[in-house]
Protein backbone atom coordinates (compact mmCIF):
# COMPACT_ATOMS: atom_id res chain seq x y z
CA UNK A 1 0.00 0.00 0.00
CA UNK A 2 1.59 3.35 -1.61
CA UNK A 3 4.72 1.43 -2.35
CA UNK A 4 5.47 1.92 -5.96
CA UNK A 5 3.35 3.32 -8.86
CA UNK A 6 4.26 6.68 -9.20
CA UNK A 7 6.98 8.04 -11.81
CA UNK A 8 9.41 10.44 -10.16
CA UNK A 9 7.49 13.83 -11.82
CA UNK A 10 4.17 12.47 -10.60
CA UNK A 11 5.79 12.36 -6.43
CA UNK A 12 7.87 15.66 -6.88
CA UNK A 13 3.98 17.12 -8.12
CA UNK A 14 2.50 15.74 -4.96
CA UNK A 15 4.09 17.57 -2.47
CA UNK A 16 4.69 21.58 -2.19
CA UNK A 17 6.10 23.86 0.30
CA UNK A 18 5.45 23.07 3.98
CA UNK A 19 7.15 26.36 6.11
CA UNK A 20 4.62 29.16 6.10
CA UNK A 21 4.22 29.93 9.63
CA UNK A 22 7.31 28.25 11.13
CA UNK A 23 9.20 31.18 12.69
CA UNK A 24 12.85 30.72 14.00
CA UNK A 25 14.18 31.05 17.36
CA UNK A 26 13.84 35.33 18.21
CA UNK A 27 16.10 36.90 20.08
CA UNK A 28 13.86 37.24 22.89
CA UNK A 29 14.26 33.60 23.63
CA UNK A 30 17.87 33.34 23.28
CA UNK A 31 18.07 36.19 25.93
CA UNK A 32 16.23 33.61 28.07
CA UNK A 33 18.43 30.45 27.03
CA UNK A 34 21.26 33.14 28.23
CA UNK A 35 19.61 34.37 31.94
CA UNK A 36 18.62 30.82 32.59
CA UNK A 37 22.16 29.33 32.18
CA UNK A 38 23.69 32.21 34.46
CA UNK A 39 20.68 31.49 36.91
CA UNK A 40 21.90 27.77 36.69
CA UNK A 41 25.97 28.57 36.83
CA UNK A 42 25.27 30.77 39.88
CA UNK A 43 24.17 27.63 41.70
CA UNK A 44 26.55 25.19 40.35
CA UNK A 45 29.08 27.72 41.20
CA UNK A 46 30.60 28.24 38.03
CA UNK A 47 32.32 31.66 37.08
CA UNK A 48 32.00 30.71 33.22
CA UNK A 49 31.82 29.12 29.76
CA UNK A 50 33.04 29.42 26.79
CA UNK A 51 31.07 28.40 23.73
CA UNK A 52 32.69 27.32 20.52
CA UNK A 53 31.46 28.17 17.20
CA UNK A 54 28.68 25.39 16.26
CA UNK A 55 25.80 24.68 17.73
CA UNK A 56 26.37 25.63 21.27
CA UNK A 57 27.16 28.80 19.91
CA UNK A 58 23.94 29.10 18.21
CA UNK A 59 21.55 27.88 20.76
CA UNK A 60 22.60 30.34 23.15
CA UNK A 61 23.27 33.51 20.94
CA UNK A 62 21.69 32.76 17.63
CA UNK A 63 24.85 33.38 15.76
CA UNK A 64 25.60 30.96 13.09
CA UNK A 65 29.55 30.16 12.80
CA UNK A 66 31.07 26.74 11.60
CA UNK A 67 33.85 25.53 13.90
CA UNK A 68 37.45 25.57 12.42
CA UNK A 69 41.25 25.83 13.15
CA UNK A 70 40.53 29.37 14.73
CA UNK A 71 39.12 30.08 18.08
CA UNK A 72 35.44 31.75 17.89
CA UNK A 73 32.80 31.58 20.31
CA UNK A 74 31.77 33.49 23.30
CA UNK A 75 32.28 33.77 26.82
CA UNK A 76 29.24 33.35 29.25
CA UNK A 77 29.87 34.59 32.56
CA UNK A 78 27.79 33.56 35.50
CA UNK A 79 26.75 37.59 36.02
CA UNK A 80 26.89 40.40 33.22
CA UNK A 81 27.09 40.22 29.23
CA UNK A 82 27.89 37.82 27.03
CA UNK A 83 31.47 38.62 24.97
CA UNK A 84 32.69 36.92 21.88
CA UNK A 85 36.44 36.02 20.42
CA UNK A 86 36.99 36.21 17.34
CA UNK A 87 40.00 36.54 14.75
CA UNK A 88 40.49 40.66 14.03
CA UNK A 89 39.59 39.96 9.89
CA UNK A 90 36.26 37.98 10.91
CA UNK A 91 34.95 40.96 13.65
CA UNK A 92 32.87 43.02 10.91
CA UNK A 93 31.50 39.29 9.40
CA UNK A 94 30.79 37.92 13.26
CA UNK A 95 28.72 41.47 14.09
CA UNK A 96 26.58 40.72 10.98
CA UNK A 97 25.40 36.97 11.95
CA UNK A 98 25.08 37.90 14.97
CA UNK A 99 21.70 37.94 16.53
CA UNK A 100 22.57 38.61 20.44
CA UNK A 101 24.70 41.66 20.86
CA UNK A 102 28.16 41.80 22.60
CA UNK A 103 31.75 42.90 22.83
CA UNK A 104 33.87 41.46 20.30
CA UNK A 105 37.19 40.74 21.35
CA UNK A 106 39.87 40.38 18.72
CA UNK A 107 42.84 38.70 18.00
CA UNK A 108 45.49 38.73 15.18
CA UNK A 109 46.58 35.77 13.31
CA UNK A 110 50.32 36.68 14.58
CA UNK A 111 48.69 36.53 18.44
CA UNK A 112 47.32 33.69 20.86
CA UNK A 113 43.22 33.23 21.12
CA UNK A 114 44.01 31.59 24.45
CA UNK A 115 46.06 34.22 26.21
CA UNK A 116 43.03 36.57 24.83
CA UNK A 117 40.54 34.46 26.64
CA UNK A 118 42.03 34.38 29.80
CA UNK A 119 42.10 38.38 29.73
CA UNK A 120 38.84 38.79 29.03
CA UNK A 121 37.93 36.37 31.91
CA UNK A 122 40.18 38.80 34.45
CA UNK A 123 38.51 41.74 32.81
CA UNK A 124 35.39 40.07 33.25
CA UNK A 125 35.92 39.75 37.32
CA UNK A 126 37.15 36.25 37.03
CA UNK A 127 40.03 36.33 38.48
CA UNK A 128 42.93 33.02 38.94
CA UNK A 129 43.07 32.69 42.60
CA UNK A 130 45.11 29.54 43.52
CA UNK A 131 43.47 28.76 47.06
CA UNK A 132 39.63 28.61 45.30
CA UNK A 133 40.28 28.31 41.55
CA UNK A 134 36.92 30.01 39.76
CA UNK A 135 35.48 27.06 37.92
CA UNK A 136 35.54 27.57 33.87
CA UNK A 137 33.58 25.54 32.11
CA UNK A 138 35.02 24.68 28.48
CA UNK A 139 32.73 23.88 25.26
CA UNK A 140 32.63 19.84 25.23
CA UNK A 141 32.38 20.31 21.24
CA UNK A 142 35.46 22.34 21.22
CA UNK A 143 38.36 20.83 19.55
CA UNK A 144 41.10 19.67 21.73
CA UNK A 145 43.22 22.19 20.74
CA UNK A 146 41.18 25.02 22.08
CA UNK A 147 41.29 23.57 25.70
CA UNK A 148 45.18 22.27 25.45
CA UNK A 149 45.97 26.06 23.93
CA UNK A 150 43.62 27.69 27.72
CA UNK A 151 45.17 24.72 29.83
CA UNK A 152 48.76 26.20 30.14
CA UNK A 153 47.81 29.53 30.53
CA UNK A 154 44.90 29.22 33.16
CA UNK A 155 46.58 28.51 36.35
CA UNK A 156 44.69 29.66 39.07
CA UNK A 157 41.40 28.36 37.02
CA UNK A 158 39.73 25.42 37.47
CA UNK A 159 39.06 24.36 33.76
CA UNK A 160 36.08 21.70 33.32
CA UNK A 161 33.73 20.39 30.72
CA UNK A 162 31.22 23.11 30.18
CA UNK A 163 28.11 20.40 28.95
CA UNK A 164 26.68 20.64 33.20
CA UNK A 165 25.41 23.53 31.74
CA UNK A 166 24.94 23.16 28.27
CA UNK A 167 22.90 19.69 28.24
CA UNK A 168 20.61 21.27 31.38
CA UNK A 169 19.91 23.80 28.94
CA UNK A 170 19.63 22.37 25.48
CA UNK A 171 17.88 19.26 26.88
CA UNK A 172 14.61 21.10 27.64
CA UNK A 173 12.85 22.30 24.50
CA UNK A 174 10.59 25.20 24.76
CA UNK A 175 7.30 25.19 22.68
CA UNK A 176 8.84 26.54 20.03
CA UNK A 177 11.96 24.57 19.30
CA UNK A 178 9.05 21.77 19.51
CA UNK A 179 7.37 23.41 17.13
CA UNK A 180 9.79 23.58 14.52
CA UNK A 181 11.13 20.53 15.24
CA UNK A 182 7.29 18.65 14.44
CA UNK A 183 7.32 20.48 11.26
CA UNK A 184 10.33 19.47 9.85
CA UNK A 185 9.45 15.65 11.12
CA UNK A 186 6.03 16.69 9.37
CA UNK A 187 7.77 17.50 5.82
CA UNK A 188 10.59 14.37 6.25
CA UNK A 189 7.53 11.71 6.17
CA UNK A 190 5.80 13.52 3.49
CA UNK A 191 8.73 12.62 1.66
CA UNK A 192 9.38 9.41 3.20
CA UNK A 193 5.47 8.74 1.69
CA UNK A 194 6.76 9.82 -2.05
CA UNK A 195 10.14 7.75 -1.68
CA UNK A 196 8.00 5.14 -1.15
CA UNK A 197 5.84 5.72 -4.05
CA UNK A 198 8.53 5.74 -6.87
CA UNK A 199 9.94 2.22 -6.09
CA UNK A 200 10.15 0.11 -9.20
CA UNK A 201 12.01 -3.05 -9.92
CA UNK A 202 15.82 -2.44 -10.99
CA UNK A 203 15.97 1.47 -9.33
CA UNK A 204 18.42 1.94 -7.68
CA UNK A 205 19.80 3.43 -4.14
CA UNK A 206 21.46 6.19 -5.63
CA UNK A 207 18.71 7.59 -7.30
CA UNK A 208 16.38 7.34 -4.65
CA UNK A 209 18.43 9.24 -3.06
CA UNK A 210 18.80 11.62 -5.71
CA UNK A 211 14.85 11.30 -4.94
CA UNK A 212 14.77 12.08 -1.62
CA UNK A 213 17.15 15.25 -1.66
CA UNK A 214 14.97 16.85 -4.08
CA UNK A 215 11.36 16.30 -2.55
CA UNK A 216 12.95 17.78 1.00
CA UNK A 217 13.83 20.93 -1.52
CA UNK A 218 10.33 20.73 -2.49
CA UNK A 219 8.75 20.80 0.60
CA UNK A 220 11.11 23.78 1.66
CA UNK A 221 14.12 22.60 3.21
CA UNK A 222 16.81 24.67 1.40
CA UNK A 223 19.62 22.40 2.04
CA UNK A 224 17.74 19.77 0.87
CA UNK A 225 18.56 16.07 3.00
CA UNK A 226 20.04 16.73 5.74
CA UNK A 227 21.28 12.94 5.20
CA UNK A 228 20.03 9.99 3.55
CA UNK A 229 20.76 6.12 3.75
CA UNK A 230 18.65 4.12 1.60
CA UNK A 231 19.28 0.34 1.64
CA UNK A 232 17.58 -2.77 -0.11
CA UNK A 233 17.77 -6.23 0.42
CA UNK A 234 20.47 -7.87 2.74
CA UNK A 235 22.11 -4.41 3.08
CA UNK A 236 19.06 -3.37 5.25
CA UNK A 237 21.24 -5.36 7.77
CA UNK A 238 23.97 -2.69 8.62
CA UNK A 239 22.37 0.63 10.74
CA UNK A 240 24.51 2.96 8.98
CA UNK A 241 24.79 1.51 5.62
CA UNK A 242 27.00 -0.19 2.66
CA UNK A 243 29.55 1.17 0.48
CA UNK A 244 28.28 -0.22 -2.74
CA UNK A 245 25.01 0.87 -4.79
CA UNK A 246 21.76 -1.46 -4.52
CA UNK A 247 19.40 -2.46 -7.23
CA UNK A 248 15.62 -2.96 -6.32
CA UNK A 249 13.97 -6.54 -6.57
CA UNK A 250 10.90 -7.92 -5.81
CA UNK A 251 10.88 -9.37 -2.10
CA UNK A 252 13.49 -6.59 -0.97
CA UNK A 253 13.37 -5.27 2.57
CA UNK A 254 13.60 -1.73 1.90
CA UNK A 255 15.03 0.71 4.82
CA UNK A 256 15.27 4.65 4.43
CA UNK A 257 16.80 6.64 7.19
CA UNK A 258 16.67 10.46 6.18
CA UNK A 259 16.11 14.10 7.73
CA UNK A 260 16.43 18.02 7.12
CA UNK A 261 16.46 20.91 8.67
CA UNK A 262 14.01 23.49 9.58
CA UNK A 263 15.76 26.75 10.76
CA UNK A 264 18.71 25.36 12.51
CA UNK A 265 16.29 22.21 14.01
CA UNK A 266 16.31 18.51 12.56
CA UNK A 267 14.21 15.51 11.52
CA UNK A 268 15.29 11.82 11.25
CA UNK A 269 12.59 9.32 10.50
CA UNK A 270 13.18 5.88 9.58
CA UNK A 271 10.51 3.81 7.52
CA UNK A 272 11.29 0.06 6.79
CA UNK A 273 9.04 -2.33 4.62
CA UNK A 274 8.96 -4.95 1.81
CA UNK A 275 8.72 -4.42 -2.21
CA UNK A 276 6.34 -6.77 -3.93
CA UNK A 277 6.04 -9.89 -1.93
CA UNK A 278 6.47 -9.86 1.74
CA UNK A 279 8.01 -13.53 3.50
CA UNK A 280 6.46 -15.09 6.67
CA UNK A 281 10.24 -14.13 8.55
CA UNK A 282 9.91 -10.35 7.34
CA UNK A 283 6.31 -10.23 8.59
CA UNK A 284 7.57 -11.45 12.15
CA UNK A 285 10.30 -9.46 12.45
CA UNK A 286 8.78 -6.07 11.39
CA UNK A 287 5.99 -7.12 14.05
CA UNK A 288 8.61 -8.01 16.69
CA UNK A 289 10.76 -4.56 15.97
CA UNK A 290 7.12 -2.46 16.20
CA UNK A 291 6.26 -4.03 19.40
CA UNK A 292 10.23 -2.97 20.63
CA UNK A 293 9.52 0.85 19.95
CA UNK A 294 6.07 0.63 21.43
CA UNK A 295 7.51 -1.23 24.50
CA UNK A 296 10.51 1.79 24.56
CA UNK A 297 7.74 4.65 24.21
CA UNK A 298 5.29 3.20 27.34
CA UNK A 299 8.63 2.81 29.56
CA UNK A 300 9.34 6.66 28.49
CA UNK A 301 8.22 8.31 32.01
CA UNK A 302 8.37 11.32 33.72
CA UNK A 303 11.55 10.83 35.97
CA UNK A 304 12.03 7.35 34.71
CA UNK A 305 15.69 6.89 33.80
CA UNK A 306 17.32 6.73 29.96
CA UNK A 307 18.22 3.71 30.78
CA UNK A 308 14.86 1.94 31.77
CA UNK A 309 13.69 2.52 28.29
CA UNK A 310 16.58 0.90 26.57
CA UNK A 311 16.12 -2.25 29.14
CA UNK A 312 11.86 -1.86 27.97
CA UNK A 313 12.94 -2.42 24.41
CA UNK A 314 15.18 -5.32 25.11
CA UNK A 315 13.20 -7.10 26.93
CA UNK A 316 10.55 -6.94 23.98
CA UNK A 317 12.80 -8.33 21.57
CA UNK A 318 14.29 -10.96 24.03
CA UNK A 319 10.83 -11.98 24.66
CA UNK A 320 11.14 -12.59 20.71
CA UNK A 321 14.36 -14.44 20.47
CA UNK A 322 16.64 -11.71 19.87
CA UNK A 323 19.66 -10.77 21.59
CA UNK A 324 20.06 -11.04 24.12
CA UNK A 325 21.82 -7.67 25.23
CA UNK A 326 23.79 -6.31 22.42
CA UNK A 327 24.15 -10.14 20.42
CA UNK A 328 22.85 -10.58 17.05
CA UNK A 329 20.56 -10.94 15.54
CA UNK A 330 18.77 -8.50 17.79
CA UNK A 331 19.81 -4.83 18.57
CA UNK A 332 23.51 -3.73 18.30
CA UNK A 333 23.07 0.02 19.54
CA UNK A 334 21.02 2.38 21.92
CA UNK A 335 17.16 2.29 21.18
CA UNK A 336 17.51 6.29 21.30
CA UNK A 337 19.08 9.92 20.90
CA UNK A 338 18.38 12.96 22.07
CA UNK A 339 17.40 15.32 18.96
CA UNK A 340 17.74 19.28 18.48
CA UNK A 341 20.49 21.33 16.61
CA UNK A 342 22.22 18.63 16.90
CA UNK A 343 20.90 15.10 15.12
CA UNK A 344 22.86 13.32 18.00
CA UNK A 345 22.28 15.21 21.55
CA UNK A 346 22.36 13.85 25.00
CA UNK A 347 20.49 12.17 26.83
CA UNK A 348 20.74 8.81 25.36
CA UNK A 349 18.57 5.72 25.29
CA UNK A 350 20.60 3.53 26.94
CA UNK A 351 22.39 1.27 29.65
CA UNK A 352 24.45 3.70 32.26
CA UNK A 353 22.72 6.94 31.30
CA UNK A 354 21.18 7.13 33.78
CA UNK A 355 19.00 10.80 33.39
CA UNK A 356 15.78 11.17 34.33
CA UNK A 357 13.40 11.80 31.70
CA UNK A 358 12.07 15.44 32.25
CA UNK A 359 9.36 17.65 30.16
CA UNK A 360 10.87 18.97 27.02
CA UNK A 361 13.53 16.09 26.37
CA UNK A 362 13.32 14.84 23.06
CA UNK A 363 14.21 11.35 21.52
CA UNK A 364 14.41 9.00 18.87
CA UNK A 365 12.92 5.43 19.42
CA UNK A 366 14.95 3.09 16.99
CA UNK A 367 14.94 -0.13 18.95
CA UNK A 368 16.86 -1.77 15.26
CA UNK A 369 16.88 -5.71 14.63
CA UNK A 370 20.07 -6.40 12.63
CA UNK A 371 20.08 -10.46 11.32
CA UNK A 372 23.35 -10.41 9.21
CA UNK A 373 23.33 -12.24 5.48
CA UNK A 374 19.16 -11.57 5.65
CA UNK A 375 17.78 -8.07 6.33
CA UNK A 376 17.40 -5.65 8.79
CA UNK A 377 14.34 -3.50 10.72
CA UNK A 378 14.57 -0.42 11.98
CA UNK A 379 11.15 1.72 12.68
CA UNK A 380 12.69 4.88 14.02
CA UNK A 381 10.33 7.73 15.38
CA UNK A 382 10.58 10.83 18.01
CA UNK A 383 8.82 11.87 21.22
CA UNK A 384 9.43 14.46 23.73
CA UNK A 385 8.04 14.28 27.29
CA UNK A 386 5.40 16.81 28.26
CA UNK A 387 3.95 17.38 31.59
CA UNK A 388 1.22 14.12 31.01
CA UNK A 389 4.40 11.96 29.33
CA UNK A 390 5.93 10.96 26.26
CA UNK A 391 4.18 12.18 23.02
CA UNK A 392 4.74 10.85 19.56
CA UNK A 393 6.10 13.69 16.62
CA UNK A 394 5.08 11.37 14.15
CA UNK A 395 2.92 8.45 14.30
CA UNK A 396 4.47 5.15 14.17
CA UNK A 397 4.64 2.73 11.29
CA UNK A 398 0.77 1.08 10.88
CA UNK A 399 2.09 -2.23 9.13
CA UNK A 400 4.20 -4.24 6.89
CA UNK A 401 1.05 -4.34 4.64
CA UNK A 402 0.32 -0.47 4.91
CA UNK A 403 3.09 1.36 6.31
CA UNK A 404 2.36 4.73 6.16
CA UNK A 405 -1.64 3.90 7.22
CA UNK A 406 -3.01 5.03 3.80
CA UNK A 407 -5.98 2.33 3.97
CA UNK A 408 -6.82 3.61 7.19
Amino acid sequence: MGIGGKTIDEALASLSDMTAGAVPIGKDEHLQRIARAQAYMRAQGIAAVYLNAGANLTYFTGTKWHASERMVGAILPAQGAIEYIAPAFEESTLKDFMLVDGAVNCWHEHESPYALFIAVLKRMGIAPNSAQPPRVGICESAAFFIYDGIRPLAEGYALENARAVTAHCRTRKSAAEIALMQRAKDMTLAVHIAAASILREGITTKEVEEFIDRAHRKVGAPGGSYFVIVLFGEATAYPHGVSYVQTLKPGDTVLIDTGCKLHNYISDITRTYVYGPISARQRSVWNSEKKAQAAAFAAAQLGVPCEAVDAAARRALEADGFGPGYKLPGLPHRTGHGIGLDIHEWPYLVGGDKTPLDVGMCFSNEPMICIPGEFGVRHEDHFYMTAAGPKWFTEPAHSIDDPFGLNR
